[in-house]
């Protein structure tokens, strides 16, 4: 019998380099889930001061030399028109009460409007756009998406609905450096949220596909849209 070989002292030292690394990457990304699932469980009490979206948009504007003005103000949901809250559930959402966190239902249509060319919505939940929004800004990728699957059932049972529901108003991105129901409701139609009318709310909904270049006054098919599906909400 012939004993194998043994490898070479620069392959093991590679291996166990690689191996290292591995290992810490696997301790990094537990400890990343972790403190963010502390800071969702923070959120029930505590309106949070910024998101990893509104540090991503400062960056970007520090790296091309671009003036950035933060507008963000965080109100309770009962300061937010209900017709604002209807709006943006009927356009982003419209299963948001029913589901838990994955709106499988929406997947499953958005997959086949996808092979026939027609998407015209997304199939994120409120809650996925929250966690994504907290603590991934606008990254891409199959880690981050793992990632944010993780900590969405944690959202939904240590928030509960009302509470997702205001954190996202009041922190999804509404327009260049415009953050949150109370800012856009000022800086569009010179109101705060809470006296924002019908039309007003499904244009402002309308906005969020493409918040950096879609504007309430250009909405007037996707408004008449999401309008529509507050009536059938029973809005």
């Amino acid at each position: 019998m012939t004993s194998r070989p043994n490898k070479p002292a620069k392959i093991q030292h590679w291996e166990k380099y690689l191996w290292s690394l591995a290992r810490w990457l696997v301790a990094g990304a537990l400890v990343f889930w972790l403190a963010a699932a502390l800071l969702l469980l923070a959120a029930r009490w505590i309106d949070p001061p910024t998101t990893a979206l509104q540090i991503e948009r400062r960056l970007q504007a520090w790296i091309h030399d671009k003036p950035y003005q933060k507008r963000y103000q965080f109100v309770p949901l009962n300061q937010i028109s209900p017709n604002l809250q209807h709006a943006v559930i009927a356009a982003e959402d419209g299963r948001f009460f029913q589901h838990h966190g994955f709106d499988w239902h929406e997947m499953q249509i958005a997959v086949e409007d996808d092979l026939e060319g027609e998407r015209t919505r997304g199939a994120s939940t409120l809650t996925q756009q929250l966690v994504k929004n907290l603590f991934f800004g606008t990254s891409r990728s199959i880690v981050r998406k793992g990632a944010e699957a993780t900590l969405v059932p944690v959202a939904e049972v240590v928030l509960g609905k009302q509470r997702i529901l205001e954190l996202y108003l009041n922190v999804v991105e509404w327009g260049p450096g415009i953050y949150g129901a109370e800012w856009a409701s000022r800086i569009y139609y010179g109101t705060p949220a809470r006296n924002i009318g019908r039309q007003e709310a499904a244009r402002l909904a309308a906005v969020l596909p493409g918040p950096l270049k879609r504007r309430p006054e250009r909405m007037n098919r996707y408004s008449a849209i999401i309008l529509n599906r507050m009536q059938q909400l029973g809005w």
